[in-house]
């Protein structure tokens, strides 16, 4: 589901994984019709980091 999020809406999934300036500079990127397509790559890596770190916290837990 997020990754539909991250594709249709990049600037959402910043907040939903806990990240909101991002959020607001990817809503700002994603303004421009040029800028839509970086910030959707831009959304998908840092939902693939998000994952990561969520498998780690997982695995070593502190």
């Amino acid at each position: 589901m997020r990754l539909v999020i991250a594709l249709l809406l990049p600037w959402l999934l910043f907040f939903t994984i806990g990240r909101p300036f991002a959020g607001i500079i990817c809503l700002i990127l994603q303004i421009t019709v040029i800028g839509w397509i970086p910030a959707a790559i831009w959304a998908v890596y840092a939902l693939s980091q998000y994952k990561t770190d969520q498998k780690i916290r997982t695995a070593f837990p502190r």
